[in-house]
């Protein structure tokens, strides 16, 4: 399998692919060269809703797919915004509005209450059908800063210190971000279960 299809139309993780796959042989496409539309992310779980995606986006291509969900999972909001990560504002995508709410939602509570993590969980579907999807996940735990710092990356990482850092998500190096993150730990893992014998 050389060539895969990216389940996605988030700009800010087809970057972040291509330079964790830069390496690896495999061809990733964006589902738009396909005209595949966004699926509808109706799962309660990371998981289902990366199965969905990578589905959706093997049926219409026609090639293997593979399909993020991820999130942030804050302690003090019981998990929020989690799986509404990229919509938490109402409004779809919209980072600066989603940052804005974690920040009015959080400005109340104590450093040692502010513990969070982010979440990614792939998914490699053969074709649409594929009864044995590869599955891999990652977390990478830290806490809410109170206010954004940094101008790389996207989505919540100006608010995010991971643990052992004293910069944000997103005043790290994108490289750097990239190895360690919740993305690429999840990816580091896809690969030795790819570089694996099957049985």
């Amino acid at each position: 399998m050389t060539r895969i299809v990216l389940a996605s139309s988030n700009p800010g993780k087809l970057a972040e692919f291509n330079d964790l796959l830069a390496d690896s042989g495999l061809s990733v496409v964006p589902q738009s060269a396909y005209d595949v539309s966004d699926a509808e992310e109706t799962g309660l779980t990371f998981v289902e809703n990366a199965l969905l995606k990578a589905r959706h986006a093997a049926r219409i291509s026609g090639l293997p797919a593979l399909a993020d969900d991820s999130g942030l999972c804050v302690e003090h909001l019981r998990g929020a915004p989690g799986l509404y990560s990229a919509r938490f504002s109402g409004k779809h995508g919209d980072n600066a509005a989603n940052n804005a709410k974690l920040l009015q939602e959080m400005s109340a509570v104590p450093a040692e209450q502010r513990g969070a993590f982010f979440i990614s969980v792939l998914v490699l579907v053969q074709h649409a059908d594929d009864p044995a999807p590869l599955i891999a996940e990652g977390r990478w735990h830290g806490r809410v800063l109170t206010e954004e710092r940094g101008t790389h990356g996207f989505g919540y990482d100006p608010l995010f210190l991971p643990d052992g850092e004293t910069v944000s998500a997103a005043e790290l190096p994108p490289g750097l971000k990239n190895r360690i993150s919740h993305r690429g730990r999840a990816l580091a893992e896809l690969r030795q279960r790819l570089a694996a014998p099957h049985v």
